[in-house]
């Protein structure tokens, strides 16, 4: 069972296996917790569970035609959304940050963030639009592939790849922004183009305080 595919287990668990639905949750739970950690504040352990639950309930959707992780971000991502539209008046994922739907208070990530440089670069996440800093997130954090984070926005690959740019220069002009200290941003943006450099973006930094 632990040799299992992703899809094998869900297979398994939507047919009554209960341990098909234990290996499969503990295969991808630090994944969809990680998800959540960043965005919200004090209702990761329920959307988490809702992600693993709507998972099961809509098994018959999944075909294989797409990556199960895909499709299980997809889910996670839907619930956000979700939470966001029931608990913040006017939200919008194009336009409404997490730095302002958690009204300045600490997400469990920021709690378990151990240097300077993940801080800071939290922050910055969460000053992004939340559909920005969503796709961010699972692009550099999740490591999907273009493909796969084109089938959880459901949009082609071409325009996905046009958001991943801009969201990747906005964020390195907001953590010009969010820190003073020229040292700490230096690192920070390091880090930041390492990640990019792995995502096949190529992209110079921009300078602080720029937009492109």
């Amino acid at each position: 069972m632990i040799g299992s595919s992703d899809g094998e287990l869900l297979q398994a668990w939507q047919g009554g296996e209960a341990s098909a639905g234990q290996t499969l949750v503990t295969r991808h739970l630090e994944s969809v917790h990680r998800f959540f950690s960043n965005k919200v504040r004090d209702s990761t352990e329920d959307l988490v569970q809702q992600t693993f639950l709507a998972c099961l309930e809509s098994a018959d959707r999944f075909e294989g035609r797409a990556s199960f992780r895909a499709y299980l971000f997809g889910i996670a991502r839907n619930l956000l959304y979700r939470h966001y539209r029931e608990h913040t008046k006017g939200f919008d994922p194009l336009t409404s940050s997490t730095h302002v739907m958690m009204v300045e208070q600490r997400s469990p990530a920021d709690a378990m963030a151990e240097q300077e440089e993940q801080r800071l670069l939290l922050r910055g996440l969460q000053r992004l639009p939340l559909d920005l800093q969503t796709l961010l997130e699972l692009a550099y954090w999740e490591s999907l592939s273009d493909q796969e984070l084109s089938e959880v926005l459901e949009l082609p690959v071409g325009t996905v790849k046009s958001r991943l740019r801009k969201a990747r220069s906005e964020l390195d002009a907001l953590l010009g922004t969010v820190s003073g200290d020229a040292e700490l941003l230096g690192s920070t943006r390091h880090t930041l183009n390492s990640w990019a450099e792995k995502a096949g973006l190529g992209l110079a930094p921009a300078e602080p305080g720029t937009r492109r």
